[in-house]
């Protein structure tokens, strides 16, 4: 099955300094319970009394479903019209607090360096940190990584010649 995107966010589109604002991710209880049922079924995650006994005092997301959630609002905010060629990796992942259902939660994204891949010209290097809020202005979750994109100029000779220099 083939989607049609439309890319307006290159590589050249990241300059170091750049921020982005996106989100607005209300956390449910069903999607708390249905995260950690399925991925991290710690007690605190899954029933509320031994939620309520734990550091946390109630029932929370798993941070990975909170990372989760974060990369779906970096999906829809920015990356499904970009020309994301995936990641390479995360340096930092930290969970600094809670969230908790009823939660919304926000997302900011910071380029802090960008240059072309050396050993792929038409790819280029996109290093960023995304802080993630919530409704009182707390940050849940900071990470740091890398991005890869296509190149605008790349893009500008044809898909042929793009993707045969990704190729080889």
């Amino acid at each position: 099955m083939s989607t049609e995107r439309t890319i307006r966010h290159y590589w050249e589109d990241f300059p170091v300094g750049h921020r982005m604002d996106f989100g607005g991710q209300t956390v449910t209880r069903e999607a708390v319970l249905a995260f950690a049922g399925q991925f991290d079924p710690q007690p605190f995650h899954l029933d509320e009394e031994a939620a309520r006994r734990s550091l946390f005092g109630g029932l929370c997301a798993s941070g990975w479903h909170t990372a989760s959630m974060a990369m779906r609002m970096m999906c829809d905010g920015y990356l499904l019209e970009s020309a994301s060629m995936g990641s390479p990796g995360i340096d930092n992942l930290r969970w600094t607090a809670p969230v908790f259902p009823g939660d919304t939660l926000r997302t900011r994204m910071e380029v802090l360096a960008a240059r072309p891949m050396n050993s792929k010209p038409h790819v280029g290097l996109v290093q960023s940190r995304w802080e993630v809020y919530n409704q009182h202005g707390t940050t849940v979750m900071t990470m740091e990584g890398w991005g890869m994109f296509k190149r605008r100029e790349a893009a500008g000779q044809g898909a042929g010649a793009a993707d045969a220099a990704g190729a080889a």
